[in-house]
Protein backbone atom coordinates (compact mmCIF):
# COMPACT_ATOMS: atom_id res chain seq x y z
CA UNK A 1 0.00 0.00 0.00
CA UNK A 2 2.04 2.74 -1.21
CA UNK A 3 1.82 5.93 -0.19
CA UNK A 4 2.08 7.94 -3.72
CA UNK A 5 0.86 11.62 -3.44
CA UNK A 6 -2.51 12.10 -2.70
CA UNK A 7 -4.29 15.70 -4.58
CA UNK A 8 -7.26 18.02 -3.81
CA UNK A 9 -8.26 21.21 -4.87
CA UNK A 10 -6.08 22.87 -2.48
CA UNK A 11 -3.54 20.53 -0.89
CA UNK A 12 -1.06 18.01 -2.35
CA UNK A 13 -0.02 15.63 0.32
CA UNK A 14 3.12 14.11 -0.61
CA UNK A 15 5.07 11.17 1.08
CA UNK A 16 7.21 12.53 3.93
CA UNK A 17 10.77 11.67 4.23
CA UNK A 18 13.41 12.04 7.03
CA UNK A 19 14.49 15.76 4.90
CA UNK A 20 11.15 16.79 5.33
CA UNK A 21 11.73 17.94 9.13
CA UNK A 22 14.30 20.69 8.23
CA UNK A 23 10.93 22.22 6.48
CA UNK A 24 8.37 21.35 8.88
CA UNK A 25 10.39 22.00 12.10
CA UNK A 26 9.59 25.45 11.88
CA UNK A 27 5.86 24.45 10.78
CA UNK A 28 5.12 22.50 13.62
CA UNK A 29 7.73 24.43 16.45
CA UNK A 30 4.66 26.48 18.18
CA UNK A 31 3.60 25.24 22.09
CA UNK A 32 0.39 25.78 21.14
CA UNK A 33 0.29 22.75 18.83
CA UNK A 34 1.27 20.55 22.15
CA UNK A 35 -1.87 22.06 24.30
CA UNK A 36 -4.04 18.82 23.61
CA UNK A 37 -1.13 15.92 23.54
CA UNK A 38 1.56 16.96 25.49
CA UNK A 39 5.60 17.16 25.37
CA UNK A 40 6.79 20.23 23.63
CA UNK A 41 8.16 20.66 19.91
CA UNK A 42 10.66 18.85 18.51
CA UNK A 43 14.21 20.22 17.48
CA UNK A 44 15.35 20.06 14.29
CA UNK A 45 17.88 16.58 15.06
CA UNK A 46 14.61 15.06 17.30
CA UNK A 47 12.41 15.55 14.08
CA UNK A 48 14.90 14.14 11.69
CA UNK A 49 14.82 11.05 13.59
CA UNK A 50 11.38 10.65 14.00
CA UNK A 51 11.01 10.66 10.30
CA UNK A 52 13.91 8.59 9.39
CA UNK A 53 12.02 6.02 12.06
CA UNK A 54 8.37 6.72 10.23
CA UNK A 55 10.22 6.16 6.85
CA UNK A 56 11.85 3.15 8.29
CA UNK A 57 8.13 1.82 8.76
CA UNK A 58 7.43 -0.37 11.89
CA UNK A 59 8.87 -3.86 10.65
CA UNK A 60 6.50 -5.65 10.29
CA UNK A 61 4.01 -7.12 7.53
CA UNK A 62 0.69 -6.62 9.93
CA UNK A 63 1.20 -2.64 10.83
CA UNK A 64 2.28 -0.39 7.91
CA UNK A 65 3.39 3.56 8.89
CA UNK A 66 2.04 5.99 5.77
CA UNK A 67 2.75 9.71 6.10
CA UNK A 68 2.36 12.27 4.30
CA UNK A 69 3.31 16.21 4.40
CA UNK A 70 0.49 18.47 3.86
CA UNK A 71 1.31 21.26 1.31
CA UNK A 72 -0.73 24.20 -0.32
CA UNK A 73 -0.88 23.67 -4.34
CA UNK A 74 -0.49 27.36 -4.32
CA UNK A 75 2.89 27.52 -3.76
CA UNK A 76 4.48 24.00 -2.30
CA UNK A 77 4.72 25.54 0.93
CA UNK A 78 4.20 22.79 3.73
CA UNK A 79 1.35 23.41 6.19
CA UNK A 80 1.29 20.23 8.47
CA UNK A 81 1.12 16.86 8.43
CA UNK A 82 -1.40 13.37 8.45
CA UNK A 83 -0.76 10.06 9.01
CA UNK A 84 -2.49 6.43 9.00
CA UNK A 85 -1.25 3.71 11.18
CA UNK A 86 -2.64 0.67 9.09
CA UNK A 87 -3.62 -2.90 10.71
CA UNK A 88 -4.27 -6.15 9.58
CA UNK A 89 -7.13 -7.65 10.98
CA UNK A 90 -8.92 -10.83 10.64
CA UNK A 91 -11.68 -9.20 8.09
CA UNK A 92 -9.10 -6.90 6.67
CA UNK A 93 -7.36 -3.61 7.17
CA UNK A 94 -8.49 -0.92 9.55
CA UNK A 95 -6.46 2.32 9.91
CA UNK A 96 -5.58 4.91 13.17
CA UNK A 97 -5.42 8.40 11.58
CA UNK A 98 -3.87 11.32 12.97
CA UNK A 99 -3.54 15.23 11.56
CA UNK A 100 -1.87 18.69 12.47
CA UNK A 101 -1.29 21.92 10.83
CA UNK A 102 0.78 24.81 12.15
CA UNK A 103 -1.04 27.02 14.22
CA UNK A 104 0.03 29.72 11.35
CA UNK A 105 -2.19 27.92 9.01
CA UNK A 106 -5.14 26.80 11.24
CA UNK A 107 -8.40 28.10 10.59
CA UNK A 108 -8.60 27.80 6.96
CA UNK A 109 -9.82 24.72 6.59
CA UNK A 110 -6.73 22.80 5.33
CA UNK A 111 -6.88 19.81 7.90
CA UNK A 112 -10.58 18.99 7.52
CA UNK A 113 -9.46 18.69 3.45
CA UNK A 114 -6.74 16.69 4.27
CA UNK A 115 -8.63 14.18 6.56
CA UNK A 116 -10.97 14.28 4.36
CA UNK A 117 -8.78 13.37 0.98
CA UNK A 118 -6.89 10.55 3.42
CA UNK A 119 -10.10 9.07 4.62
CA UNK A 120 -11.00 8.61 0.93
CA UNK A 121 -7.05 7.61 -0.20
CA UNK A 122 -7.93 4.44 2.39
CA UNK A 123 -11.65 3.84 1.24
CA UNK A 124 -9.80 3.49 -2.53
CA UNK A 125 -7.38 0.52 -0.73
CA UNK A 126 -10.18 -1.01 1.25
CA UNK A 127 -9.22 0.00 4.62
CA UNK A 128 -12.55 -0.99 6.83
CA UNK A 129 -12.46 0.97 9.43
CA UNK A 130 -10.89 4.39 10.42
CA UNK A 131 -10.53 5.69 14.03
CA UNK A 132 -9.09 9.06 15.10
CA UNK A 133 -8.01 9.67 18.96
CA UNK A 134 -9.24 13.14 20.52
CA UNK A 135 -8.58 15.04 23.10
CA UNK A 136 -12.34 16.08 24.55
CA UNK A 137 -11.42 19.27 25.04
CA UNK A 138 -10.11 19.76 21.56
CA UNK A 139 -13.36 21.10 19.39
CA UNK A 140 -11.50 21.92 16.31
CA UNK A 141 -10.02 18.53 15.87
CA UNK A 142 -13.17 17.15 16.75
CA UNK A 143 -14.66 19.20 14.29
CA UNK A 144 -11.90 17.94 11.69
CA UNK A 145 -13.09 14.62 12.19
CA UNK A 146 -16.22 14.73 11.78
CA UNK A 147 -15.79 16.82 8.30
CA UNK A 148 -13.65 13.72 7.26
CA UNK A 149 -16.64 11.23 8.37
CA UNK A 150 -15.93 10.29 11.56
CA UNK A 151 -18.24 9.32 14.57
CA UNK A 152 -17.82 9.87 17.93
CA UNK A 153 -17.97 6.65 20.29
CA UNK A 154 -18.38 6.26 23.68
CA UNK A 155 -14.82 4.59 23.77
CA UNK A 156 -12.07 6.25 25.70
CA UNK A 157 -8.17 5.79 25.61
CA UNK A 158 -5.98 7.68 27.50
CA UNK A 159 -8.66 9.98 27.98
CA UNK A 160 -9.34 10.47 24.29
CA UNK A 161 -12.65 9.95 22.60
CA UNK A 162 -12.37 7.58 19.49
CA UNK A 163 -13.91 8.54 16.77
CA UNK A 164 -14.61 5.73 14.07
CA UNK A 165 -15.78 5.66 10.50
CA UNK A 166 -16.24 2.93 8.01
CA UNK A 167 -15.69 3.10 4.44
CA UNK A 168 -17.01 0.07 3.44
CA UNK A 169 -13.84 -1.93 2.68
Amino acid sequence: MDEGTIGTERLLLTPLGAGDADELVGVLADPGLHEFIGGRPATLEELRARFAAMTAGSGSPDELWRNWVVRRRADGQAVGTVQATLSRRQRGWSAEVAWVVGLAHQGQGYAAEAARALVGWLAERDVGEVVAHIHPGHAASARVAERAGLQPTDDRVDGEVVWRGVTGG
